[in-house]
């Protein structure tokens, strides 16, 4: 299968009042009509690979290419090709749904006899034909998301870039925007998208790399990235910090690795996870320590994340490296408009 997207060794460095090594060589391949995940925390580098690829940002070193054109030598072409749509909706508040899709259809010089109709298709797919003449000032926030995706398909793009697009969204408006993304994917688009949420990855994408530190630490499906850890993870939740503090080191006496405490619940990946939980509420209950909660799972691609870098997503990073990189653009969303 062709590559729709292909990034070799970028590096990329800003400097300023701190110098911030955003990308240390990453690589990696998007096969057509799939969805690619960028997975790591802020300050890892997935916005900035992301800005590269879209041609904002110039790489130091290494190159890229979306459809088999260079992105810095073919930038134009590229743009031509491509939707991005960012982490914040970047619509016009102040222009109804309708206006805000004529407006970008123009700025990327569609036929006039086509955008009307052309916003009228989008506002229909997105579930908004009934808002779509309303000002922006009355959407909800997952309304203004789904509008700001459907102006980054306003052009029609063969590959979409999604910046963590749901960010910020309630549940139900994340599920629909996900429904939106899988009908797009059926429907013969590439997706690379950028996200912090396990359930996010595990869901929609076929192939993920894992970057942090501007690296890429593993890749692979989901299922596989979950399978190298060979084992079950046992979850303990207790009362208070206390006796997680003190649950911690019995946990970590049953087997080679080590307990990891969050609050109030100590958990730890362990080979044979019936006995390993037979012998842990053994010695806690030795301790005079009563779990609140105690459970044996398979491994999640939030526990895959903390094997290897030794942090959950959500948490910042532990170099000083800022969320957003000092010499960074302001981001720039909803598309190549």
């Amino acid at each position: 299968m062709p590559s729709a997207i292909e990034a070799e060794d970028l590096h990329k460095t800003f400097t300023g009042k701190q110098t911030v090594r955003a990308l240390a060589g990453v690589s990696f391949a998007v096969d057509e009509g799939t969805v690619f995940g960028l997975l790591g925390p802020n300050g890892s580098g997935k916005t900035t690979a992301v800005r590269v690829l879209t041609t904002i940002l110039r790489p130091d070193q290494g190159s890229a290419r979306v459809q088999g054109h260079d992105v810095v030598r073919q930038a134009g072409l590229v743009r031509t090709l491509i939707g991005l749509a960012g982490q914040y909706a970047a619509v016009d508040e102040n222009l109804t749904g309708r206006e805000n899709l004529v407006m970008v259809g123009r700025l990327n010089h569609l036929p006039g006899s086509s955008v009307a109709q052309r916003a009228r298709e989008l506002l229909v797919q997105f579930d908004l034909a009934d808002a779509g003449d309303r000002v922006l000032k009355t959407y909800s926030g997952g309304m203004r998301r789904r509008l700001d995706l459907a102006a980054a398909l306003v052009a029609r793009p063969t590959v979409l870039f999604l910046d963590e697009p749901t960010t910020g969204l309630d549940p139900q408006s994340r599920n629909d925007l996900w429904a939106v993304i899988e009908s797009l994917v059926e429907g013969g688009t590439t997706v690379l998208l950028t996200t912090q949420y396990l359930e996010e990855a595990d869901r929609l994408a076929g192939q993920l790399a894992v970057i942090d530190h501007g690296r890429v630490i593993a890749e692979g499906t989901p299922a596989q990235l979950k399978a190298e850890l060979g084992a079950t993870v046992l979850e303990v939740g207790l009362e208070d910090s206390d006796d997680a503090a003190r649950t911690r080191p019995v946990l970590d006496a049953l087997g080679p690795h080590t307990a990891n405490q969050n609050g109030n619940v100590v958990e730890v990946t362990v080979e044979q996870g019936a006995e390993a939980a037979m012998g842990a509420l053994r010695s806690l209950d030795q301790l005079g320590i009563t779990p609140a909660s105690f459970t044996l799972r398979e491994p999640s691609l939030d526990d895959v994340f903390l094997a290897l870098t030794g942090r959950r997503t959500e948490e910042e990073p532990q170099d000083g490296s800022p969320s957003r990189r000092p010499g960074a653009p302001a981001p720039t969303q909803g598309g190549t408009r």
